[in-house]
C-alpha cells in the first residue's frame, strides 16, 4: 500500500528551537534559524545543482553527438540519449530502419535521417563536417552500443575533430564492459581485440599475440564462427585456458558460459546463436629461473666466437637473462684466466671503472 504523497513523516528529534536554550547542548558549529534547516554552504549547494545537472542536449554552435545505444534492450536507451537525438537537426544510422525502430520505441518524430555504414563512411565525411561547421548537431548511432568501436563511425569522428569542431559522447550499453564484468575473470586491466581477422596470416598473427597477452582479451565473434574461433584459441593459448563466452547480453536469452578454452570448444559444437562476446582469462605470468654460471659462460663464448668483443657480449648476455653486469664482467674475466678458448685480448677486456 502506498504511502499518501501529501503526508510527512513524523520527526522524533526535539523541536532545533528547543535547543537553543539548552545549556548542555554544545552544537554551536551549525546555525539553526526558527523555520529552516540548518544551512548548506554555497559549495554544497553548488555540487548538488551539479549532480541534478542532466548535462546538454543542445549544441548551438554545431557538434557532432555520438549516442550510444542498447545493445539489445530498448529500455537500456538513457533519457539524455532520447533528448539528444529528439533535438538532431539529423541523425546518422548504420542502418535507417533498424534505428527508425529505436527511434519509434522511445517516441521520436520528425528528425531527419541519413545512412552511415562501412560502405560509405569515407563518402560521408565531407557533408558531415559541413553540417556540423553550420551550425547543425549531427548525431551518429549504430545498430547496437557504441558507434566507432568495431562500428563505422571513426573516421567521421576523426575528421570533425581534425577540423577544431565540437566531438561529443552520449555514454550507453557497453558489450565489452558488460560481458568482462559478468565473465568472472581478471577486470584491473583488459585489452580489447574486436573481430579477428577471418584467415590468413593475420589471423594467425593476431592469434599468436593474444596467446602470450597477460592482460583479459575481449573479442566479437558471429555466432557462425564462434567454434572454430575457440579452437583456434585452444590451438593457441592451451586448452586448460579460462574464457567467457557471453551471447544475448541484455536480452531474454541471456547466458554467459564459464569454463576452459577445452571446454568451450565442446559447449559450441551444437551450435551458437545471437551475437557473441569471448572474454579470455590473459596469459600466466612467465617466470625465468636464474640462469647458472654454465649457460651465463656458454652464451659469453658463443658470442665472442661469432666475433663479438667481450664489452659487447658482457652487456647482450645480461641483459638477455636479466642478471646484473658485474656477474657476467667477471665470468669474461675467468674464462679468460682459465685459458678459454674464445679470443679475448686484453685490449679488449672490459674496463672495470665502467662498473
Amino acid at each position: 500500500m502506498s504511502e499518501d504523497p501529501t503526508e510527512h513523516p513524523t520527526n522524533d528529534r526535539d523541536d532545533p528551537t528547543d535547543d537553543r536554550d539548552d545549556p548542555t547542548d554544545d552544537r554551536d558549529d551549525i546555525s539553526v534559524d526558527d523555520e529552516s534547516e540548518p544551512r548548506i554552504d554555497d559549495a554544497d549547494a553548488d555540487a548538488e545543482a551539479e549532480a541534478d545537472d542532466p548535462g546538454p542536449t543542445a549544441w548551438p554552435d554545431g557538434a557532432l553527438v555520438i549516442v550510444g545505444t542498447p545493445i539489445g534492450n530498448l529500455g537500456d536507451l538513457s533519457p539524455r540519449a532520447v533528448a539528444a537525438l529528439a533535438s538532431a537537426d539529423v541523425i546518422y544510422c548504420e542502418d535507417t530502419r533498424h534505428s527508425r525502430k529505436l527511434l519509434s520505441h522511445s517516441g521520436i518524430t520528425g528528425v531527419l535521417t541519413r545512412s552511415l555504414h562501412e560502405h560509405n563512411e569515407v563518402d560521408r565525411i565531407d557533408e558531415v563536417v559541413a553540417a556540423v561547421v553550420a551550425g547543425r548537431t549531427v548525431a551518429l548511432v549504430s545498430d547496437a552500443g557504441m558507434p566507432a568501436v568495431s562500428d563505422p563511425g571513426s573516421r567521421v569522428a576523426a575528421a570533425v575533430a581534425s577540423a577544431g569542431l565540437t566531438v561529443t559522447v552520449i555514454p550507453g550499453p557497453s558489450a565489452v564492459l558488460a560481458a568482462l564484468v559478468s565473465s568472472g575473470l581478471a577486470t584491473d586491466r583488459f585489452c580489447f581485440e574486436g573481430f579477428l581477422p577471418r584467415s590468413g596470416r593475420d589471423r594467425a598473427e593476431r592469434l599468436a599475440a593474444i596467446a602470450g597477452e597477460q592482460r583479459t582479451s575481449v573479442l566479437f565473434e558471429s555466432p557462425g564462427r564462434t567454434g572454430a574461433t575457440l579452437g583456434d584459441l585452444a590451438a593457441v593459448c592451451g586448452g586448460d585456458r579460462p574464457v567467457a563466452v557471453a551471447r544475448e547480453l541484455t536480452k531474454l536469452h541471456e547466458e554467459v558460459w564459464r569454463g576452459s578454452l577445452d571446454g568451450a570448444v565442446e559447449w559450441a559444437a551444437g551450435g551458437v546463436r545471437g551475437e557473441v562476446v569471448l572474454v579470455l582469462g590473459g596469459a600466466p605470468e612467465i617466470v625465468y629461473e636464474e640462469a647458472g654460471d654454465d649457460v651465463l659462460i656458454e652464451a659469453l663464448e658463443r658470442r665472442v666466437a661469432a666475433g663479438a668483443r667481450t664489452r659487447g657480449a658482457v652487456d647482450e648476455v645480461a641483459a638477455e637473462y636479466d642478471v646484473p653486469r658485474r656477474r657476467v664482467y667477471e665470468l669474461a674475466l675467468q674464462v679468460k684466466h682459465q685459458g678459454s678458448r674464445t679470443e679475448s685480448g686484453s685490449s679488449d677486456d672490459p674496463d672495470p671503472s665502467d662498473e
